[in-house]
């Protein structure tokens, strides 16, 4: 009954991403400038981003090429393995059949480096000098440290505070690769200075940490900004997760009835999902998509759908997408990657259209997930993939229950290794749910930004 792997040649890594919007019933929305509430030109993005990848973030191709030198570095650890989850089936006396897509064999140990790499890559052909980002829990700062050491380009990582008080060897391994890393909200810009003054103790968010890292982009002419979720351009970059994932399903002579992954700011769930939506709107076969949240950042379950700032110092472009509001401070839950306001305007869009469904769990829930699947499979899960596979669990269970022997397929974005403090809380059962108050979501979403028709 053990695992089995489904593995692809270096040959076999994808010579282009996916882009669903060329595939979409209806176009999304575009980005507004957050000045005149006019849709965003290219050169008005160039403060912040590569041309190239501005490019690709208002791109309608189907498929965008990937730069042969960015596929050599992909093979280092790509393409991942597709598993057959036995064991774990076993374990849960269900006829389904389970696999799952592991993305913690990369360098930083998660899927974030599938869009570092090539953002770092275009950033550096333009003659940037100095890279600037924010982290959660910290696998985006450190995958875009370890890729702009590969680079030879300096980088600043402005992470959550909270985060960087609970994750101390996230920020260790940033600076083994030369990153700089900087709790936030932090004294060294006028956004994190301002929310210091209203709050000394503040824990920060995703929001506070990208206006403090958009800031010092724009204010120097040599330092481009880079984001590890939320935008077209990075989305498009994990969608090597879900085009492996159907060359695989090939090779194990199956097809995924539901795919299941974790959403925060969206990007390893597109990643995953957008390839098997892509498949169904050009008539393939039909596949259920499945996103989970926390309940205590319910940005899909609960946040309205509208155009919002995505950071909390108002810098950024506004962007259609399911928000709680850009002041919303989630609480201080361990998945510091899942504690973001806002989600991707395009899985947002996709959720619009009836693509897709979603359902938020507890972290109580999240890390007895976790535990078990380790124990069944031998990994264990970083906290964000943990959500997918509490709501896997579920799918697993009903199968038995209805006696249907489904194929579930949850894209297990990375592993739990530098997250053991928060295991140690779990097992000492020193963890608590929170579902965020109704009437505090109201309150956060009241200072929506009003854009006309």
């Amino acid at each position: 009954m053990d695992t089995i792997k489904y593995l692809l040649p270096d040959s076999e890594i994808p010579k282009a991403w996916y882009n669903i919007v060329a595939d979409l019933p209806a176009p999304p929305p575009p980005p507004l400038h957050p000045g005149t509430a006019q849709p965003l030109s290219a050169a008005e993005l160039e403060p912040l981003f590569a041309k190239e990848l501005i490019a690709q973030e208002m791109s309608g191709e189907r498929e965008i090429e990937i730069p042969r030198e960015v596929r050599q570095m992909l093979a280092q650890w790509r393409p991942s393995p597709l598993c057959r989850a036995r064991r774990l089936e076993k374990a849960l006396g269900t006829p389904a059949r389970i696999y799952y897509k592991y993305e913690g064999t990369s360098p930083s140990g998660s899927h974030k480096f599938n869009t570092a790499l090539p953002q770092v890559f275009y950033n550096k052909i333009e003659g940037t000098r100095r890279i600037t980002t924010e982290t959660g829990a910290g696998q985006w700062g450190s995958a875009l440290s370890i890729a702009c050491s590969m680079f030879e380009i300096p980088c600043e990582i402005f992470m959550v505070r909270v985060s960087f008080s609970q994750k101390p060897y996230r920020k260790a391994l940033m600076e083994t690769f030369g990153g700089r890393c900087i709790a936030s909200p932090s004294r060294e810009t006028e956004a994190g200075r301002a929310i210091l003054a209203t709050d000394p103790e503040c824990p920060g968010s995703l929001g506070i940490a990208i206006s403090e890292a958009v800031e010092v982009a724009v204010k120097n002419a040599d330092t481009k900004y880079c984001l590890g979720s939320v935008l077209n351009h990075v989305l498009l970059h994990q969608t090597v997760i879900g085009l492996e994932a159907l060359r695989q399903f090939e090779l194990a002579e199956d097809y995924p009835d539901v795919v299941i992954g974790c959403t925060g700011g969206g990007s390893n769930f597109a990643g995953i999902a957008f390839p098997f939506i892509g498949e169904s709107l050009r008539g393939g076969r039909k596949t259920r998509i499945v996103a989970v949240e926390p309940s205590a950042c319910p940005t899909l379950t609960k946040g309205r759908y509208a155009y919002d700032f995505g950071d909390t110092g108002k810098l950024t472009p506004l962007v259609k997408m399911h928000t709680l509001g850009s002041a919303f401070i989630p609480p201080a839950i361990h998945t510091g990657g899942l504690r973001y306001h806002g989600m991707a305007p395009l899985v947002s869009h996709v959720q619009e259209l009836g693509l897709m469904e979603s359902r938020s769990v507890g972290q109580k829930a999240v890390f007895a997930a976790g535990v078990q699947f380790a124990k069944a499979e031998g990994i264990l899960p970083a906290p964000e993939a943990a959500h997918a596979i509490a709501a896997l669990f579920e799918e697993a269970i009903l199968c038995r229950e209805q006696g249907v022997a489904k194929t579930l397929l949850v894209n297990l974005s990375g592993h739990g290794h530098f997250d053991m403090t928060s295991y140690m809380k779990h097992v000492a059962g020193e963890l608590e749910d929170y579902d965020y108050p109704g009437e505090e979501i109201s309150m956060a979403l009241s200072g929506l930004p009003v854009v006309s028709a």
